[in-house]
């Protein structure tokens, strides 16, 4: 099915998975976590930091997984879901760190 796209709205059109606003924001936000994650104390590098690291990446790979099997509205929708579920845990190691006071984020 050649050129198909995806109708968000009557005005736009997504023609590939980095035209989302969800994946320019989430890629965003991953790519800060990431640094984030990065600067904690040895110990925490590779406990809290390595989680953190995942599901924060998971957010937008979530995303663009869903995007690709866009054909089918309720896949799309389920990994929308899950992409949410990443984001969540994703906060919670923030708050987790910085109520620890790890970083003062």
């Amino acid at each position: 099915m050649e050129g198909y796209m995806l109708q968000v709205s009557s005005k736009i059109a997504m023609k590939c998975y980095r035209d989302l606003e969800i994946y320019i924001e989430s890629n965003k936000l991953a790519i800060k976590v990431q640094k984030i994650a990065l600067s904690l104390l040895k110990f925490e590098l590779y406990e809290e930091g390595s989680q953190i690291r995942r599901s924060s990446k998971a957010v937008t790979s979530l995303v663009v997984e869903g995007y690709g099997r866009k054909r089918c509205m309720a896949d799309f929708i389920k990994y929308l879901v899950y992409s949410h579920a990443a984001c969540d845990e994703t906060m919670v190691h923030l708050e987790f760190l910085y109520e620890t006071e790890k970083f003062d984020g």
